[in-house]
């Protein structure tokens, strides 16, 4: 079976590209989730890296659930609870890997992302898009809801308003539209996004690996804790960054007045 991903690396930066473009990088009916979610444990253990960029092949991004394959569905011996287990034991496991993986994770995204893939890149840190690229939330389109946690990441992403009437319109958001909403932090033209991805990654891997996961984790944390638990846990953090070689040569390099280097 050819792989899901194509992985490539420069540096301290590793790309992730969904290369199926005959199933539109659909992410069912597939090895997709296991690749990615065994991508997210190597680079979780890999402390080298310092970002993640993830990307399509071909004209779309990632058309979600592959639509044909949940025809198997209608087969009566295919009962609710094996559907719920299939959900459980499989697309349910990227948000779980993606989302908390501790590297920033950039989602450059080349074309429509739809259903799933749409979540994916609410998945990722950063999200830069093509001015080719659509977003949709599309699942009441095909008579379902999200079931690999877009309503959980959407709201999270651009408000419970504006997650409200994608997800029970299923309309499609033009790229511009997905700037004004804050959907992605920026737009660029198709042949300059991997370019872009690239230099936004490099501004990002110039810093100390260590406080890149760090930073990252307050972050998530954030999310869901209270202001209180969140200090506690950004004055432990903090206990360990004044300790690294890291901090120690960010100061000195600016005492001295010369350029930092960071290796970890």
């Amino acid at each position: 079976m050819t792989p899901f991903l194509q992985t490539t690396r420069e540096g301290a930066i590793v790309t992730l590209t969904m290369n199926q473009p005959e199933t539109r990088n659909a992410l069912t009916g597939n090895n997709a989730v296991q690749e990615f979610v065994d991508a997210c444990d190597a680079i979780r253990l890999d402390t080298t890296i310092r970002c993640v960029i993830v990307t399509g092949a071909g004209p779309v991004f990632c058309s979600g659930g592959n639509v044909k394959d949940m025809q198997r569905f209608f087969n009566q011996d295919i009962k609710p609870d094996l559907i719920r287990e299939e959900y459980r034991n499989g697309i349910q496991r990227l948000p779980k890997a993606l989302y908390n993986l501790d590297v920033p994770v950039i989602a450059a995204i080349n074309g429509p992302a739809i259903g799933a893939g749409l979540d994916l890149t609410c998945m990722c840190d950063i999200r830069i898009a093509s001015d080719k690229a659509t977003f949709a939330e599309s699942f009441v389109k095909v008579g379902i809801v999200p079931g690999d946690g877009g309503a959980w990441l959407l709201p999270r992403a651009v408000g419970m308003s504006k997650a409200s009437e994608m997800a029970f319109t299923g309309e499609a958001l033009n790229a511009q539209e997905a700037l004004a909403c804050g959907l992605v932090s920026r737009v660029v033209a198709p042949d300059a996004l991997m370019d872009e991805a690239l230099k936004l990654a490099r501004k990002i891997t110039a810093n100390p690996g260590a406080v890149l996961r760090m930073t990252k984790r307050l972050l998530r944390e954030g999310e869901r804790s209270s202001l209180e638990s969140l200090l506690e846990l950004s004055a432990g953090y903090q206990a360990i960054a004044h300790k690294t070689a890291a901090h120690k040569e960010a100061v000195m390099s600016f005492v001295e007045k010369r350029p930092a280097s960071f290796e970890d």
